[in-house]
């Protein structure tokens, strides 16, 4: 026991002051100290600005698209599957955290023989022996290998959670885009419905001037072109419309053909501003760029494990139990029994096996230090594209607008001066397309600073909310 209890001492020395371990650092990743393409006005995100990474999609203050998108988070199948890699990855952390314990189990046996009889014909009577025992194994984690196994599992399923939270963000923005895209559909079908209601207006003026003998057949003829046109072009709307609606649907896992949106004009489309802060929070916001981090993490704890291998491995067994010729007597002191054993394993050739491993962990860890400069790199130029993108449409929209007034007012001289006869009926068309494609062009360029501020808090990590809210 003396023994025993020494060689116990000496491996808790040596789980205390022998385990090995390499620290992580994360790596650095070239970033400008502040966005170049930041809109004229626009203020830099406070810290506390850029914390919240609550329900984003409710800065455009539509509550049929709030109800979608907490939908999305229940029935998504695509989150399903992502937080299920989530709970396997967690699982796995249990299983390798389980290699830092002793494996304990418990045996028994009964066993009755019976010799033969012998040349002079006597026959001993048959015996009985019973045995039973509790057994214990552990490896301890001399050298950190286990720990450092267990390490990298952890850092593995935080990226696991990373990947969770970039799917829910990029299912909530692609159900927020095609909610919003068939919005600005809904309005380009009233628009269109309008414009298709004024040809056929003007599709009679023209016939009637006709039948008076003051327009030419060709008037006529070219008016209802423009109507057969418009009326074909309120047809392609609608088959777009379907399409975003069967997309919405399988988003929020339902069957397209149990799942329709009523028709509903923005009467007053909302464009939030969403401050950018600094590209250094970036990296502490984007979860690809987080997925990113911890997948170096993992593997430098992987690398730790590889390299504990050249270390020799200890492990120690020890069982107790009973043995004896009678079943009800067996558990008794004076049948006791009882080992205990250490092992010592030192692997001295392999032909460059555990090298080749440790080097293969060592080209993994630099594989994911590069792609996570990568991925922080794409996530700057990400938000750089659409900070530009905001800028740029902004602009645009204030032009489009200009141009809309401008071609209304052209088309209604022109109407005005055809009844008149003062101009003809090809000037007209002209005025009305300028018109029409004015009009559809400035509900365009507010769709697109829609969608572009969706793509925007989807570069910047999602979850930014206006101070106060």
């Amino acid at each position: 026991m003396k023994t025993s209890r020494l060689l116990l001492a000496f491996l808790a020395l040596q789980l205390a002051g022998c385990a090995r371990g390499r620290e992580h650092v994360v790596p650095t990743a070239p970033m400008a100290s502040a966005y170049k393409e930041t809109p004229p006005g626009w203020k830099v995100a406070a810290p506390a600005d850029v914390l919240d990474r609550g329900p984003w999609w409710m800065l455009f203050n539509d509550p049929l698209l709030d109800e979608l998108e907490r939908r999305v988070e229940v029935s998504n199948q695509t989150l399903a599957e992502a937080e299920a890699r989530y709970r396997s990855a967690r699982a796995l952390v249990q299983e390798q955290r389980s290699a830092l314990f002793p494996t304990v189990d418990i045996s028994g046996s009964g066993q009755r023989a019976q010799s033969s009889a012998g040349s002079s014909g006597f026959r001993p009577p048959a015996s009985t022996a019973y045995r039973i025992a509790i057994g214990g194994t552990w490896e301890p984690d001399v050298w950190g290998r286990i720990r450092s196994t267990v390490t990298a599992a952890e850092a593995s399923a935080e990226a696991s959670a990373a990947d969770l939270a970039a799917a829910r963000l990029s299912v909530q923005g692609e159900l927020a885009t095609n909610y919003l895209q068939l919005r600005n559909v809904d309005s380009l079908i009233a628009l269109l419905v309008a414009t298709v209601d004024a040809y056929e207006e003007a599709l009679r003026i023209t016939q009637n001037r006709f039948d008076a003998g003051i327009a030419p057949r060709s008037d006529v003829l070219q008016a209802e072109t423009q109507l057969a046109s418009a009326q074909a072009d309120l047809e392609g709307l609608d088959r777009q419309r379907a399409q975003l609606e069967h997309a919405i649907a399988v988003l929020i896992g339902e069957a397209p053909g149990n799942f329709s949106l009523a028709v509903a004009l923005q009467t007053d489309p909302v464009v939030p501003v969403v401050p950018p802060g600094i590209p250094s929070q970036l990296l502490l916001r984007r979860p690809d760029i987080a997925a990113a981090e911890r997948r170096v993490a993992s593997a430098n704890a992987s690398i730790g494990a590889a390299e504990a291998a050249f270390f020799p491995d200890f492990s120690l067994t020890g069982t107790y139990g009973f043995s004896g010729p009678e079943l009800g007597r067996l558990i008794s002191a004076s049948q006791s029994l009882w080992s205990l054993g250490l092992a010592v394993a030192q692997t001295v050739f392999d032909g460059g096996a555990r090298t080749a491993r440790a080097d293969q962990a060592k080209a993994e860890y630099d594989r994911t230090v590069a792609n996570y400069r990568q991925t922080a790199l794409t996530a700057f130029g990400d938000v750089e594209d659409q900070l530009a993108a905001a800028r740029v449409l902004e602009r645009q929209q204030e032009l489009r607008q200009q141009a809309s007034r401008a071609a209304d007012e052209a088309e209604r001289l022109a109407i005005n001066q055809y009844q008149a006869g003062r101009l003809g009926y090809a000037d007209v068309i002209v005025a009305q397309v300028a018109a029409f494609n004015a009009r559809r062009q400035l509900a365009q360029v507010i769709a697109d600073r829609q969608t572009s501020a969706v793509a925007l808090i989807q570069a910047l990590g999602g979850g930014w909310s206006a101070p106060g809210k």
